[in-house]
């Protein structure tokens, strides 16, 4: 829960620093959020959500 809760701060901080640069129009990034949102109510969203927490898993085992 809170891994979700920091990946959406973070991605919102990037979406917000993207459109302020003008490397992100508006339009395109409403039809990015659309799809991300259709595509979190089909068959595929669990295994996205295992992928990313596995990977995140991962990232946090790594000792620098």
């Amino acid at each position: 829960m809170a891994l979700s809760i920091s990946l959406v701060l973070l991605f919102g901080i990037i979406v917000v620093i993207l459109v302020r640069t003008g490397y992100q129009r508006i339009l395109p990034g409403i039809a990015t959020c659309l799809f991300g949102f259709f595509l979190a109510s089909t068959g595929i969203a669990p295994g996205i959500r295992s992928a990313i927490t596995s990977l995140s898993g991962w990232i946090s085992a790594l000792s620098f």
